[in-house]
């Protein structure tokens, strides 16, 4: 993946880091339409038309692409036809064509080119390749992983995200040990779907908008700091002169924000 720099003939230009699409061969057309589905925007809002989800406004139209994260073409050779750009993700998706005549998305690997071959599988061992899905049981310990389901037949909802993975520990006879990004092991069911190698767009985390502008392109409002606000809008706000809060960091609600684990499931 390779990273394009500019020459700084306005400010914005100065700091800004894109990807350069053309070296990564990124397909330049439109995507496949009886794979686009509609994609409305609330900016933040609720029903009630007050904002329920903070830093969301505008933004440019999007259509949302069909991805098959339960990879349900068995046994049928697929072929990547292209490597495409999605505005809904971090990661690029790829074009794949099976041998029955049908056409899917799935979350691109990284290294998968057109051309390439891919298989998917629940019975029968397939080889341990780049983008081919199978079952953890079948999947050897110490192998890079991801697009991978927490519930069998549920559809991939784990390392979905450019130039993420898990890692395959351990296996028993019903469970498997997956290491996560965050460094979190969690165990799942063996029969749960995964697909091998790492997410595409590796180098998604070194990219710099370079203005303000282009955060709101992407349907991002601005933050604004508590300590800038009045006391009625944030626990931060008020003083006089310039405050450092005066307190621990909360939320606008009063709930801490360093420190204070949110996160009420029980692992096992």
């Amino acid at each position: 993946m390779s990273l394009k720099h500019y020459k700084p003939i306005t400010p914005t230009l100065r700091q800004r880091v894109s990807i350069d699409y053309k070296k990564d061969n990124i397909w330049r057309g439109s995507p496949l339409k009886s794979l686009l589905g509609k994609k409305s925007k609330t900016g933040g809002r609720a029903n009630t038309g007050k904002i329920s989800s903070f830093h969301k406004s505008g933004g440019h139209k999007q259509r949302y692409r069909k991805i098959d994260f339960h990879r349900k073409s068995y046994d049928l050779l697929g072929t990547v036809i292209r490597i495409e750009y999605d505005p809904n993700r971090s990661a690029y998706i790829a074009l794949i064509a099976y041998e029955n005549g049908e056409l899917n998305y799935i979350i691109a690997p990284h290294g998968l080119n057109v051309g390439s071959n891919i298989l998917s599988s629940i019975d029968e061992e397939i080889p341990i390749q780049l983008g081919n899905s199978m079952p953890l049981k079948n999947v050897p310990v110490g192998t890079n992983i991801h697009n991978i389901e927490l519930s069998p037949k549920k559809g991939a909802q784990l390392a979905r995200s450019a130039g993420t993975f898990c890692r395959l520990l351990k296996k028993d006879k019903n469970t498997a040990l997956l290491r996560l990004s965050s460094g979190q092991q969690i165990t799942i069911s063996s029969l749960c779907l995964c697909t091998i190698g790492i997410v595409s767009k590796l180098d998604y985390t070194n990219i710099n908008k370079g203005k303000a502008g282009r955060s709101r392109w992407l349907g991002i409002s601005p933050t604004v700091r508590g300590v800038a606000m009045n006391p009625i809008d944030h626990p931060h706000g008020g003083g006089e002169g310039r405050t450092s809060g005066g307190r621990c960091s909360v939320t606008p609600w009063g709930l801490p924000t360093k420190g204070y684990k949110t996160n009420r499931k029980k692992h096992n």
